[in-house]
């Protein structure tokens, strides 16, 4: 158990330990991520930081003690808003990144609906099922039913089943632009007459998107309308932190109307320490994130943004159109932007990516189906041969039936036999009891691990073992 020391130690001891720290991390100023980290070059880093640290303590909870801060905001939300084409009714708030900006946008709807339809008793929102699973813990928190709606073979949701799954208690729809999993758009326009014509609010998760589809759609790439452009779309998330570049910590939620917007705010009048009032979910916010984005906006500027955003779409076009020659694997759909899924027919895919793991490379590990994730960002322009490189070497590996492999497939094996031979109440038990002997370690190939979570057919039945595994990383390392 770690104590405070009684002494103070000197800060350069400090730093030093503290980048030892980091030796295991992902290297993300090499692009050996994709995910998590989106970073531009060591200038734009260098210079959003600065902005960070001139409003390092400064604390944007009160506007009116920090004018300075109130202003940044307005003019970072006013910039989005032009952007995202909103009319001029249209007002936003900054949040601390992309989930509490959805739940922001799902609170709004409830709060939205007690108003314009205090006939609904059991509000609902429709999603499909490539949506942010930020959705699912909004309606968690919020007490509101998640309605799943299948994608179809490109993983777009079909407007059609989303109309489909409306009933008299559907607050909200939702739609991706683009979805995380597999990088493609939903048919917005499509889904913005169905809420039209249902008088129900209708939001566009934009946060991977937000800050590169207008550009893209600037340097001429055939991008889907998925804005405000469309009349049905009442709300906009979209991260300034993943391609904005922005210091971690911002994200934006806009809406259509002003009168739209004050739904999301809370109201605290009878506290002793005066009226409390908060626009989002957070009470503090750090000034530096505010700072930071507004800064950015303005360093690069829409032309700025414009070439990063070419330069990295035919980076990831460059190395789809590879990626097509590699025998065993291939891009799932055809992506509307720089993010891909990367799958195989012939292959475990988990274990393709335990051998990029080897080689350096992070990448999120996927299901339904079975996929390994690519973000493509600018830290990845002039990376494709590298990239490639290992691929094509890590697909060779995992064609070789080793050891290892064999392994892994007499693991699954007896997790399936296990599953169809036991009841379904002691299968369960047995999941309990060996969610308490997981381990967390340091091991780069998980392949075992996500093979055999991904035969067990009730997905419900992994809560105890994600819970056990999830409370373990939230702890300090032995």
């Amino acid at each position: 158990m770690e104590k405070i020391p009684d002494n103070g130690r000197p800060m350069d001891d400090l730093i030093q330990e503290m980048e030892s720290f980091k030796e295991q991390d992902i290297r993300w100023r090499q692009g050996r991520n994709f995910a998590y980290v989106y970073f531009a070059g060591d200038q734009v880093l260098s210079d959003v930081q600065r902005a960070y640290m001139t409003y390092f303590s400064e604390n944007g909870l009160n506007p009116s003690a920090f004018p300075s801060l109130r202003k940044m905001e307005a003019e970072v939300l006013e910039m989005t808003i032009d952007l995202f084409n909103g009319p001029s009714t249209a007002r936003g708030s900054m949040t601390s990144g992309g989930t509490e900006s959805i739940l922001m946008a799902v609170k709004t709807a409830r709060a939205w609906a007690e108003e314009h339809h205090p006939e609904i008793i059991k509000p609902e929102i429709v999603v499909p099922a490539t949506a942010h699973p930020a959705f699912h813990k909004a309606c968690y928190y919020f007490k509101i039913k998640a309605v799943v709606v299948p994608v179809g073979a490109d993983f777009r949701v079909r407007a059609a089943d989303m109309e489909a799954a409306i009933s008299d208690q559907t607050i909200l729809l939702v739609g991706s632009a683009p979805s995380y999993p597999q990088g493609v758009i939903d048919p917005i326009a499509k889904i913005g007459e169905i809420a039209q014509k249902k008088d129900i609010l209708f939001h566009v998760d934009a946060c991977v998107g937000g800050f590169m589809l207008p550009f893209l759609e600037r340097a001429d790439y055939p991008i889907p309308t998925w804005d405000f452009r469309i009349e049905g779309v009442t709300s906009i998330s979209a991260d300034i932190h993943k391609y904005g570049y922005a210091a971690k910590g911002a994200s934006t939620i806009t809406y259509r109307t002003g009168e739209l917007r004050k739904k999301q705010f809370y109201v605290y009048t009878p506290w002793s320490g005066g009226i409390y009032a908060s626009p989002s979910m957070c009470g503090t916010r750090p000034g530096g994130a505010i700072a930071a984005a507004w800064a950015v906006l303005q360093l690069l500027g829409k032309n700025g943004y414009t070439e990063l955003a070419q330069k990295t779409m035919e980076t990831a076009l460059h190395l789809r159109k590879a990626i097509a020659n590699i025998d065993g694997v291939q891009v799932l759909t055809n992506p509307d932007m720089c993010l891909f899924a990367l799958t195989s027919d012939t292959l475990d895919i988990y274990e393709v990516g335990d051998e990029l793991t080897v080689r350096g490379w992070y990448l999120d590990r996927q299901q339904l189906p079975p996929s390994l994730h690519f973000t493509i960002t600018a830290a990845h322009i002039g990376q494709e041969e590298r990239i490639l490189s290992d691929l094509r070497e890590a697909v060779g590996a995992a064609q070789k039936r080793n050891l290892r492999n064999l392994g892994k497939r007499l693991t699954i094996g007896t997790v399936k036999g296990l599953q169809k031979a036991l009841p379904e109440s002691t299968f369960k038990q047995l999941q309990n009891l060996a969610a308490r002997f997981i381990k967390v370690d340091d091991s780069p190939r998980s392949a075992a691990m996500y093979g055999m979570m991904g035969t067990i057919e009730n997905k419900g039945d992994l809560e105890p073992l994600v819970r056990e595994f999830l409370d373990q990383l939230t702890q300090k390392p032995e």
